[in-house]
């Protein structure tokens, strides 16, 4: 960080606590926030995320704008951070002293690997994958629900490095009794609770078992920031990022489904049958979130552009979903009366976004919606308004829509 972005952040710090923060020079390079800043917000982010909004520090919680992720891979400055808890010490310092990754559970050899040993026995794998969270979009939801407010910027496509989490479970040798697969990490709870994790999740085993199911240490070729999961995370794409958990030290192969924080009562859930909005639901109705629904977003140009009218409009974005891929996106300018294709672009790998472009022309002078809408490989596409209302928020994927002027 330079100089005068450091002597910013310093001066933040102690404008939001009303007295200089002693050390606090400490703390700009370490990514951890002061105790008396609780859930006040530093807007515009932290160094090396200045350009996110924060929407609280503990647990840390920011997301992009959507202009921010017109890049085919999401920079590390510009991807969202969601937490449960703190950021692990040995994470801020990056130190990898002590640290190893345990594989046990229902697997006929347990397996104790440290990083050198991962690296070296399994085939090394870099791929581009989407991580999004299972709340993105859920401040558009009403009546409003509890959680992070987060807009569309709770995703991002960055290129990972590591191991296939297939090649490490077949070297355990999983039992024909496994039924799920369980993390374990290092972050502390809210309170630092002895014994206690803010979450533990998990996936299906054919999940774990997929090809495109990673171990990594590496985004976008440096190791991984603190806040995304030094030295060790899982990737799993197309599921929420809940279950892509960081600071990765036991996988646990389970015959029963994990029964960790977070993976009980209707966290990371939606009720099996439509709700009224608003309306309470029996735990037993709800099943636990898995592949995520098609979506798509426009990067470029911002909202409330202005643009002239004897000019076409190029239309940027990117669009994903959570089986298979993207067939094809299409624009509207008149809401919904007429569509226009776009022209989309074939995914680096599974589970990487496509990106899209299109250039609009428009009739005459005055106030535009150019609305997307984006289509799966099963025929499914985004809704024009948010979906089914679910008491937590979860998987609104209504089509993205600006608004332009044409003058």
């Amino acid at each position: 960080m330079h100089s005068g972005d450091r002597r910013s952040f310093l001066s933040r710090l102690g404008m939001a606590l009303g007295a200089p923060v002693i050390f606090a020079d400490v703390l700009s390079r370490s990514g951890i926030f002061p105790e008396a800043l609780a859930q006040s917000v530093l807007e515009k982010g932290w160094p090396g995320k200045e350009e996110l909004r924060m929407l609280s520090d503990r647990p840390l919680n920011a997301e992009a704008s959507a202009t921010l992720l017109d890049d085919p891979i999401t920079p590390n400055h510009r991807h969202f951070v969601r937490n449960n808890g703190l950021i692990p010490d040995r994470a801020v310092k990056a130190d990898l002293t002590g640290w190893s990754l345990t594989v046990d559970g229902e697997v006929g050899q347990a397996l104790t690997l440290d990083m050198p040993s991962l690296k070296r026995r399994f085939p090394n794998v870099s791929a581009a994958l989407v991580i999004e969270c299972g709340g993105n979009g859920r401040a558009g939801f009403y009546p409003r629900v509890g959680g992070n407010p987060w807009t569309l910027g709770a995703v991002g496509c960055a290129r990972y490095t590591g191991v296939r989490l297939r090649d490490v479970l077949q070297e355990a040798g999983v039992r024909d009794s496994a039924v799920y697969l369980a993390y374990h990490a290092e972050d502390p709870t809210l309170n630092r609770e002895p014994g206690k994790a803010p979450i533990s999740r998990g996936v299906p085993i054919e999940k774990a078992l997929d090809p495109h199911t990673l171990l990594a240490w590496e985004m976008n070729g440096v190791p991984l920031p603190a806040e995304h999961g030094f030295p060790l995370r899982l990737i799993c794409p197309g599921w929420p990022g809940s279950t892509s958990g960081k600071w990765l030290k036991r996988l646990q192969v389970r015959d029963q489904v994990h029964d960790g924080p977070k993976m009980t009562g209707t966290s990371y859930r939606i009720p099996r049958h439509p709700v009224a909005p608003g309306e309470k639901a029996p735990e037993e109705d709800f099943e636990i979130i898995g592949a995520m629904p098609v979506k798509s977003l426009i990067t470029r140009p911002a909202h409330q552009f202005q643009t002239p009218l004897n000019q076409p409009l190029e239309v940027g974005g990117h669009a994903w979903c959570g089986e298979g891929e993207v067939k094809q996106v299409d624009l509207t300018t008149d809401y919904g009366v007429s569509w226009q294709p776009a022209r989309l672009q074939s995914p680096a790998n599974p589970f990487a976004w496509q990106s899209w472009q299109c250039q609009l022309r428009f009739p005459e002078s005055g106030f535009y919606e150019i609305w997307a809408r984006a289509t799966d490989q099963d025929g499914r596409h985004q809704p024009m308004v948010v979906p089914g209302w679910n008491p937590k928020g979860y998987l609104n994927n209504a089509m993205h829509r600006i608004a332009v002027r044409v003058v």
